[in-house]
């Protein structure tokens, strides 16, 4: 009876919600869905999360907060005119995007306090879930939420939760001046979004993140006169050269030279490379450095700067045991449905796996374990000697896999829950069959270097740096750690800010490195990734291929030895231009029956050619 008035109240509380939703929206043609994980809108079709039975008051709280966020972003926001001033770099979007729903918030809740109470605490909520009270270096808060929580302050005039606090403090005594006076200005021009939008154009390129949009007015403003086009070039230059120079003493941020990559990006080319060389010619280790080094297949011109900031982490390490638990349910929450269809492939796997590991008897030897079944014939014929057996097991070779992981941050959202949750499956099921599985995911620890371009700077930028960014190397299962002490580890793939940059060669150096530790006699070594390397700080002041070219090499190194067989799954990215053994998938959904289909194959390959010795070990005996 409970549960039936559980369902009835989880069902009112579904049909409240989305019609407070299309009333808010102005809007009655919205379709709402609830489906498990974050929630999102795509035209006209929202999604929120799955509300539970119990429907506590947090959890009402923080669906009625996302619902009034997409309520509000449907009212108050114009795609067109947002789009018209998205920049084109990845991460100037992300913060872009997050700035422009700060303000349809802010704007939208003015006049609503019920719907300002729901997103403040949808707000804290975020905030306490995501550790901010716990991070003590401004660069463990992400670019997209530390922008928007300022650009929220400032906007609404009232402070961010006190989760988030300290660690803003940290970013407002670096923002400069420039920042600060984007930030006025975007609190003025809240409900002008077109005003807004040119506004936090200027927020980003004051900390280096896009290049500011020349207007007649601007030019004037910051030139201080009107001077000829070639002049106003001049002092835009000018002061280009002095927020990159500010930007770097504060955030840690990339030089000219990432501005004038930025420019290569949209198709602006040679003429915007030989200005940004010009800049830079004066200063050691310039952008014009990018063009002089040349791209050569020599793997010893590969190197970090410096490995004093990498890490190589356990996963439990990187948060509480409490927020661990959490996301591995959000993880089982999501995957619900994916998980049954996964788990047949799996079984199926260990199916296999078992027959190969099969034992089979030999009979009528001298010596071994009476043969009961042949004792009739001693009976019949005394004379007859006793019958021993004595097991025989397959030739099945103990076995480590390692799964390597690509945590940047474009496998965020669907493509690195399923990586996660296959993971998970895959490990249970080959630790059945007496098969040791590790897995291990790779990143960055910041975004555009972190505290290695800022050594780098302090050291006057000198030429030829090498990788430019902090590594973090995480370590979900060891592979000797059983699978039920290692489940929950896999959700922190789910954490906002873990995935940043991706760095691969070092990454499969370092997996490499791991498994050749390893006693077992057969290693696998099978990488999940959904692009190239790219780390925008690296490649900014290094040739356009240097993290690739390194890639290439290292797989070339471990396939060529033979010691480890390697194998990739390209999620939407062809990896068969870089691994000899490789497949690409369109659709994340496939990485589970891909990953099963693979290690099956390798096991048949290795059942076969363990047949083949065993029949020509015999072949002798049989002549």
């Amino acid at each position: 009876m409970s549960g039936n008035k559980d369902q009835t109240r989880q069902e009112e509380f579904k049909r409240a919600t989305a019609g407070t939703l299309r009333a808010i929206a102005r809007n009655a043609e919205v379709q709402v869905a609830y489906q498990p994980g974050p929630s999102g809108l795509a035209g006209k079709r929202a999604r929120l999360p799955m509300p539970t039975r119990a429907l506590p008051p947090a959890e009402m709280a923080r669906l009625r907060g996302a619902a009034d966020a997409i309520a509000l972003r449907l009212r108050h926001h114009d795609e067109a005119a947002h789009a018209a001033r998205t920049p084109a770099r990845r991460e100037a979007k992300e913060v872009f995007d997050a700035l422009e729903q700060a303000r349809v918030e802010v704007v939208g809740s003015t006049l609503m306090p019920g719907v300002a109470a729901n997103l403040d605490a949808r707000l804290a909520e975020t905030c306490e879930a995501e550790g901010y009270d716990r991070m003590t270096r401004k660069d463990q808060l992400p670019l997209p939420a530390a922008l928007s929580l300022l650009a929220r302050e400032r906007l609404s005039g009232h402070p961010a939760p006190a989760a988030a606090q300290r660690v803003l403090d940290l970013w407002r005594d670096t923002l400069g001046e420039k920042a600060e006076a984007a930030l006025g200005e975007m609190a003025e021009s809240q409900a002008d979004q077109d005003r807004f939008a040119r506004a936090a154009r200027k927020l980003l390129s004051a900390l280096d993140l896009a290049e500011a949009e020349v207007e007649a007015e601007a030019e004037d403003e910051e030139s201080g006169d009107e001077g000829t086009e070639t002049t106003s070039q001049q002092d835009n230059s000018a002061e280009g050269e002095s927020q990159s120079r500010e930007s770097d003493q504060t955030l840690g941020a990339q030089p000219e030279s990432m501005q004038g990559e930025a420019a290569e990006d949209e198709g602006e080319g040679q003429e915007e490379e030989e200005g940004v060389a010009a800049e830079g010619e004066d200063r050691p280790g310039g952008p014009q450095q990018r063009r002089e080094v040349q791209p050569t297949d020599d793997a010893s011109l590969y190197r970090p700067f410096t490995k004093q900031f990498d890490e190589e982490i356990l996963a439990e390490d990187l948060c509480d045991a409490e927020e661990l638990t959490r996301l591995r349910q959000q993880l089982d929450q999501q995957l619900s449905h994916l998980q049954g269809v996964v788990s047949k492939l799996a079984n199926r796997l260990q199916r296999r796996l078992l027959a190969q590991q099969q034992r089979a008897w030999e009979f009528d030897l001298e010596e071994g374990t009476l043969d009961a079944a042949r004792l009739a014939r001693i009976v019949v014929n005394p004379l007859l000697s006793l019958s021993y057996k004595r097991e025989r097991e397959a030739d099945f070779r103990d076995t480590v896999v390692t799964l390597l992981i690509d945590n940047s941050g474009s496998m965020r959202g669907r493509p690195i829950s399923v990586a996660a949750m296959c993971s998970d499956i895959l490990a249970r099921t080959l630790e059945r069959c007496s098969v040791k599985v590790e897995i291990l995911g790779f990143t960055t620890r910041a975004w555009k270097g972190g505290q290695s371009r800022e050594r780098w700077v302090q050291e006057g930028k000198p030429r030829n740096p090498g990788r430019l960014n902090d590594l973090r190397h995480v370590v979900y299962k060891p592979a000797d750690a059983p699978w039920r002490r290692a489940r929950k580890n896999l959700g922190l793939m789910l954490r906002e800010g873990l995935l940043k940059e991706n760095i691969d060669g070092e990454a499969l150096e370092w997996a490499y490195r791991r498994l050749m530790a390893r006693p077992e006699r057969r290693r696998i070594l099978m990488v999940i990734s959904d692009g190239a390397p790219v780390d925008d700080s690296t490649l900014s002041v290094n040739p356009g291929n240097y993290l690739e070219r390194h890639l290439r090499k290292v797989i070339h190194d471990i396939e060529q030895r033979d010691l480890v067989e390697l194998i990739a799954i390209g999620i939407g990215h062809d990896v068969t231009r870089y691994y000899r053994r490789a497949v690409t998938i369109v659709d994340a959904e496939e990485l589970g029956g891909t990953m099963m289909k693979k290690l099956a194959e390798l096991f048949d390959e290795d059942a076969a050619t363990a047949f083949q010795r065993a029949a020509t070990e015999r072949a002798p005996l049989v002549a």
